[in-house]
């Protein structure tokens, strides 16, 4: 067996935090983002407006059915052959690594929350939109005020697990030489040669982060159940005359 250094994981910590960081600030990007743009599509295809409708189910589709790694590469060599072509005299244009990345993950993430926060406009009663029209909410309004925010409360424990997904998958971006926590640990154990160490390492912090996010996701389910539970009408129970 050869000797675990802690030595170097702690002099790599540096290094490593600026790798975390990084894979912070794109999974929260492309989470918040991802969402709001989520929102807007599965409100189009929820009302069925016409012809937007087929678009958006369209992009949803094609989104969830291609890896994000090709999504990736898609972005960052066919984009700038797009804009070359629509430049003034053909100017070469490039799209940096960075912007390749939030973009991408962004778009690729409201894809899937679409067809999350579809399934809770669904869940929504039937009367919540009567009862909206009623009151003479706009469909806007009635959606905004009333509807969404009942159907972002039904998805939260899915919408947690997206985002444990999202997190992990911002190890892809090596793809595009972006240096990500598992990226700062690669490049660090092959050129110390400790590969077990900061390999383990890696594994280590991701099962603990997600772990917790899996169990918040559980807390958040259970919680939910036990209040419809409780809103739940208690049967009566008949017992026939003798």
């Amino acid at each position: 067996m050869i000797p675990y250094d802690f030595g170097a994981i702690e002099r790599a910590l540096p290094y490593l935090g600026e790798g975390m960081l990084f894979t912070l600030k794109l999974t929260a990007f492309a989470f918040v983002g991802g969402l709001v743009i989520g929102i807007l599509l599965a409100v189009i295809r929820h009302i069925r407006v016409p012809v937007l409708d087929r678009i958006v189910w369209t992009y949803v589709t094609v989104m969830r059915s291609i890896p994000l790694i090709m999504v990736l590469f898609w972005f960052f060599f066919l984009v700038p052959l797009v804009l070359r072509k629509f430049s003034p005299e053909g100017l070469s244009v490039s799209v940096s690594p960075q912007l390749t990345a939030f973009v991408t993950y962004t778009l690729f993430e409201a894809a899937y929350f679409c067809e999350i926060i579809r399934s809770g406009l669904l869940s929504v009663p039937r009367g919540q939109y009567e009862g909206a029209k009623a009151l003479g909410l706009s469909t806007w309004h009635a959606y905004s005020l009333v509807i969404v925010p009942q159907a972002l409360k039904a998805v939260v424990p899915i919408m947690v697990t997206q985002a444990i997904i999202l997190f992990q998958d911002t190890s892809l971006v090596y793809v595009l030489s972006l240096t990500d926590f598992v990226g700062a640990a690669s490049k660090i154990a092959q050129r110390d040669g400790k590969l077990v160490e900061f390999y383990t390492f890696a594994a280590v912090v991701y099962f603990i982060v997600c772990s917790a996010f899996a169990e918040l996701a559980d807390y958040l389910r259970q919680r939910r159940q036990a209040k419809s539970d409780v809103r739940a009408p208690t049967p009566i129970a008949v017992t026939a005359a003798s």
